[in-house]
């Protein structure tokens, strides 16, 4: 099977399914860069495999990689860093500071995953996490820019998702990798030019006004595009921006709904609710598919971002 999901060969960047829990729920994007290259987010540890076949299919070795990037620590997004930085002798991992020491040393990753998802489920899905050697470690703050092979990217903090959380600005492309700060997008409900994006706000860092902040900030960039992990480009456009921060105050409408509800009940109703508000969204984009097919690919969303509402309404109580 070949891995590469989409290749924007203008912009020297390659989209590929990492296969993490399905088909085009997670990517990780490759830049090219004068024979080198750079991954950003990378997935669980099953997905390694998938990103070296990537690295082959565009005939680059191992030793071409010169980055990984992680936009945050969430291990959809970096639990397979330490193995893939293993497979990669040249290669720097960048990541956001208050990110630095959960990849220097993941046990504290391993063990609030594993409360959540028990053992069985935490091995199945994300396999083994290894530490990153502290001396192969590059702390991005706020404004710093990294010299890509002449490719500037600059990183940016953008809290909301979570305080460890940066994006990337390709300048050779005006372009964003967003992680998950602004939101997530799944193909399969793609109509014509009508796409369909929705706020991610699992937990347990989830903070409404930093995140419509940060959705501004990139608005007023104006990016060409924006490269998000859940799934890949999309071509920027004002509405989205619009679409993100409207969903944004529906969700903690919800969540403010169901505030004084007992907490049993409350992720309950608000899993509900927030079904309710997505599907209702979906088909006003013209969602091509029906209810049953569209609750199956964004159950687990729906659960992390009432998951994400409760742990807000604790915490600001």
């Amino acid at each position: 099977m070949k891995i590469t999901f989409r290749n924007f060969q203008n912009e020297g960047i390659i989209a590929l399914d990492t296969q993490m829990v399905r088909p085009l729920m997670v990517s990780s994007h490759l830049i090219l860069q004068n024979g080198k290259a750079a991954f950003v987010d990378v997935g669980a540890s099953p997905s390694i495999p998938n990103l070296l076949k990537g690295l082959s299919e565009r005939s680059l070795s191992k030793e071409d990689v010169e980055y990984v990037i992680v936009t945050h620590v969430h291990l959809d997004h970096a639990g397979g860093v330490g193995v893939l930085m293993n497979q990669l002798p040249n290669a720097k991992l960048v990541v956001h500071p208050r990110g630095s020491r959960h990849m220097i040393d993941p046990s504290k990753l391993i063990a609030g995953a594993t409360a959540v998802y028990g053992p069985d489920e935490m091995s199945k899905t994300y396999g083994e996490i290894l530490p990153v050697s502290e001396d192969r470690v590059i702390v991005a703050e706020d404004g710093d820019q990294l010299d890509f092979d002449g490719r500037i990217l600059e990183f940016w903090d953008t809290p909301g998702h979570a305080r460890h959380h940066f994006c990337i600005i390709d300048h050779l492309t005006r372009s964003l990798f967003t992680g998950d700060s602004f939101g997530l997008s799944y193909r399969e409900f793609d109509h014509n030019d009508q796409v369909f994006i929705l706020p991610t706000t699992s937990p347990v860092q989830f903070d409404p006004d930093e995140m419509k902040t940060t959705i501004q900030r990139i608005a007023n960039f104006q990016p060409k595009a924006v490269y998000l992990t859940h799934f890949s480009r999309l071509d920027y456009r004002e509405s989205l921006a619009e679409d993100l921060l409207s969903m944004v105050d529906a969700h903690v409408e919800i969540g403010q709904k169901a505030a004084k509800i007992e907490k049993i009940l409350k992720l309950e109703q608000i899993k509900k609710d927030l079904w309710e508000l997505i599907w209702k969204e979906a088909q006003k984009r013209s969602c091509p598919l029906n209810e049953h097919q569209a609750h199956q690919l964004l159950a687990l969303d729906c659960e992390l971002n009432a998951q994400g509402l409760v742990s807000w309404l604790e915490r600001t109580a």
